[in-house]
This record gives C-alpha cells, structure tokens and sequence, in this order.
C-alpha cells in the first residue's frame, strides 16, 4: 500500500473501517445506526470533490444510483432492512460505479452461496417439518416469512475487502 497517493490510501482505509464496524454492528444489533452511514456518506462526497473533482463526483453519484438504488428497491419489497440501503449508499459513493458494481456482484454471490448454506444445513438438523414449525406464528398456524438468513453487511464487507485486495495495484 506504500505505492498508494494519499487519496488512494484514505479510501482503503475508510471503506475497510466502515464495512468492518458495519458488519460487527449489523451481526450484533441487527441494525446498522444513521449515526454511522450519514458521516460515511456526507465524507464520501469531500472525498470524491477533494481527491477527483467533477469525475469523481460523477462516478460517486452513479455508485450510488447503483448501490443504494438496488438496496431500496430489495426493501421495497421487504428484502433487506433500511440500514443496509444506507450502509450500500455510502459506501458506494466512496467506491464510485464501477467498484460498487463488483461489490454488488460478490455480495450477492455471498448472500445467495450463505443462504442456501443456512438452508441445507437447517434442513440435515432438524428436518423440513421442524423449519416449517419454527417459522410458523405462534398458536396461529401461519407462516410467517423470516425477514434475513443473515447480516447483509457481513457479504459486502467480505466482498468490498476482497475487491479493495484485488483492485488495489490498479489504484492510483
């Protein structure tokens, strides 16, 4: 990372605190705090008007279009939780378009690859009959979807990680 300009350096640094706390947050409490994504968000675009002036801007807001659009659109249709939308959000801005692209490929990789997991390994133990009683309302009968396998910050803090340490030489 020593070959890294100062800009460079402060991205890798940023995202890879900001991913690490939201995960740690998202696996404990179930919920990513404002308190944590508005700075991340509000610092993404200084950094991006500081480091790349109106091309980065440029690429910060189509990473966002991207990563925070998809995210909302997924808990529209209750598929994931608001703070993961705003987690998605400001790192994507951070990332710009095409970083956030890779991140959004892999994270989804990892959420489908860990969900399936959760599936089988839920069906050897316990059986499907046994998952059908433990999602079922109590004394209603109905069953009643469970909302996330998984934190999804923990993927995109796997998969941002794994696209920083691939993409790292070709940063400037």
């Amino acid at each position: 990372m020593s070959d890294l300009s100062f800009g460079s350096t402060l991205l890798v640094v940023v995202v890879s605190l900001f991913t690490a706390a939201a995960a740690l947050w998202d696996h404990r409490y179930r919920r990513i705090p404002n308190a944590l994504t508005v700075p991340v968000f509000a610092a993404g675009w200084i950094y991006q008007a500081a480091f790349n002036g109106w091309e980065g801007l440029g690429q910060g807001a189509l990473g966002f279009a991207l990563g925070f659009g998809m995210l909302f659109i997924l808990w529209m249709i209750g598929g994931g939780g608001g703070g993961d939308v705003k987690m998605m959000g400001a790192l994507s801005v951070w990332l710009g378009f095409h970083l956030t692209l890779l991140v959004v490929i892999l994270s989804t990789l990892l959420v489908v690859t860990g969900t399936f997991a959760a599936v089988v390994i839920g069906l050897f133990r316990g059986g499907l009959r046994k998952q059908l009683e433990a999602q079922s309302a109590k004394g209603t009968g109905e069953l009643q979807p469970q909302r996330r396998v998984m934190a999804y910050a923990i993927p995109v803090f796997v998969a941002t990680w794994l696209v920083l340490l691939w993409k790292l030489p070709t940063l400037p």
